[in-house]
């Protein structure tokens, strides 16, 4: 019952009227982020991070507002996926086997409005699982000492190839790449550590300038190298003609996908991408022979977008809880709590309960929220993507420019948030994934001062960082973790491949 007194507190703070409006506000512009293709989430959330802070929102607020973001993008990657069978992000991908054939067939509306239903449905299980799940994952952390802790670390790098997909060693190379970084600027001893004798250095590499840098800088250099020029044409969207029957029929898939995106979404490293996956191929066995998957199954455009959202909420479990992402966007977000003096984790629940609550029911209220949108304003979210590059290049860019300047008020940091898109656009062209670059910058300082802590308690003693089974268990997780891409990794890719090939794509 305790959980429910939060939980009506946390309504509490997402019905004021300041953040109903932000979280309508956040919702919309992350639909319309992810329907373009190639943003995704991750992008979006670090797009407007600068935003957030350049209106002077409050902590609630400007998290209410990046999670309706978060949250809309993963709703709007669908419209892309159906409409011209291009993913607006990799969990998008599974919804292209059946969405696009559907609207082929002059079922677009029908695809559209059931992807919605099944992201609803798929998100809303989610949401009630992490209210849950997350008091009682917190309570447990609680027990964590910082042994424990530079364990938890390890494991969340460990299992970075799941949020990836891509080359383990590279994933590897990326979060050694992140770890240094965050090591820039003076230490808790007082030693400066890769300064270079330059001022701004010395309190190390802000988190929102990198973000922003990485994934917004880097995705408008591919924009300008690769898409610039006349908007797509996409198929026609014709008037709704979607019966209760067709609701019926979709709602086992939208369930089974939204409990298992959920779980994938809470397993950290597993993802959205898995979560989609997972629920596609599960329900394509349940049906056997009697559907028509790949040719316009109505079930195989519910089953991933039930997944991939279900999955989002999800990963929102293990950032809120333990302090470590279950996704790139919940690393985004992670860096935003950072950056607004909120350290995520068990203590986050008692010395932050408005704000943790407060998005609770944001979320909540956010999936009533989409719903409404997605259906009645679709036409909208479609007409976007007509609309040439050239035109939403600069919009994108002067938010960029704006939100970074008026943080700090300083062009040094301008020069680096360039400078970090410079080296984003690098290492996405020699596929070196960005996320754990993020995670090393983020998760590096509290690596550090849990390890010093180990060893000052211990008084220099290594065996401290696995003398507890806690510890051990989490180290075994690791080495899991680590291994298994090489062997799970390559199977679903392969299998992904097989299926685009199968359906045209």
């Amino acid at each position: 019952m305790e959980i429910f007194g939060y939980l009506i507190d946390g309504f509490g703070v997402a019905l004021s009227p300041d953040n109903l409006m932000f979280a309508l506000l956040g919702a919309f512009l992350g639909t319309l982020i992810g329907a373009l293709p190639g943003l995704g989430p991750a992008n979006g959330v670090a797009i407007l991070i600068p935003l957030a802070f350049s209106l002077g929102l409050r902590p609630e607020t400007a998290l209410i507002m990046l999670t309706s973001v978060y949250a809309g993008a993963m709703y709007g990657g669908r419209i892309s996926s159906i409409l011209l069978n291009i993913p607006g992000d990799e969990p998008a991908m599974m919804t292209c086997l059946d969405g696009y054939p559907m609207a082929q067939k002059g079922k677009a509306a029908e695809a559209l409005a059931i992807s919605a239903i099944a992201s609803f449905i798929g998100s809303l299980i989610a949401t009630i699982g992490l209210i849950l799940l997350a008091p009682i994952l917190a309570d447990f952390a609680l027990t964590f000492g910082p042994a424990e802790y530079f364990a938890l670390f390890m494991l969340a790098f460990a299992t970075l190839g799941g949020i990836t997909g891509k080359n383990p060693m590279k994933t590897v190379v990326a979060a050694c790449l992140g770890l240094m970084i965050s090591t820039m600027g003076i230490d808790s001893t007082g030693v400066q550590r890769y300064t270079f004798n330059v001022l701004e250095l010395y309190e190390g590499i802000d988190f929102i300038i990198a973000i922003v840098g990485l994934f917004a800088i880097s995705e408008l250099l591919f924009f300008i190298e690769d898409r610039v020029g006349k908007g797509r044409k996409t198929i026609a969207v014709s008037k709704l003609k979607l019966s209760w029957s067709d609701i019926r029929g979709i709602l086992p898939s939208s369930l089974r996908g939204g409990v298992l995106g959920f779980i994938a979404g809470v397993l950290p490293g597993a993802g959205a991408s898995l979560g989609s996956f997972i629920s596609y191929t599960l329900e394509k066995k349940i049906v056997g022979k009697k559907g028509h998957f790949g040719e316009g199954d109505p079930r195989g455009v519910a089953a991933p977008e039930a997944g991939n959202n279900g999955a989002s909420s999800g990963a929102l479990v293990p950032m809120l809880t333990l302090g470590v992402p279950g996704s790139g966007t919940t690393a985004v977000l992670l860096a935003l709590l950072i950056s607004l003096n909120i350290t995520p984790g068990p203590l986050m629940f008692t010395q932050h309960a408005d704000i943790v609550w407060g998005v609770i029911a944001a979320l909540l209220i956010g999936n009533f929220l989409l719903l409404l949108l997605n259906i009645p304003l679709v036409g909208i979210f479609v007409r976007l993507l007509s609309v040439p590059p050239m035109y939403l290049l600069p919009i994108v860019t002067m938010v960029a420019f704006v939100g970074i300047y008026s943080i700090s008020n300083t062009t040094f940091d301008l020069y680096f948030m360039v400078a970090f898109g410079v080296a984003g656009y690098l290492l996405r062209k020699l596929e070196i994934p960005l996320v754990p670059v993020i995670l090393g910058l983020l998760l590096g300082p509290e690596m550090e001062k849990n390890l010093r802590h180990a060893m000052d308690i211990s008084d220099g003693d290594w065996m401290v960082l696995w003398s507890s089974g806690l510890s051990i268990g989490l180290w075994a997780f690791a080495i899991a973790g680590l291994i298994l891409p090489y062997i799970v990794g390559p199977i679903l890719r392969r299998r992904m491949a097989l299926k685009t090939e199968v359906t045209g794509d």
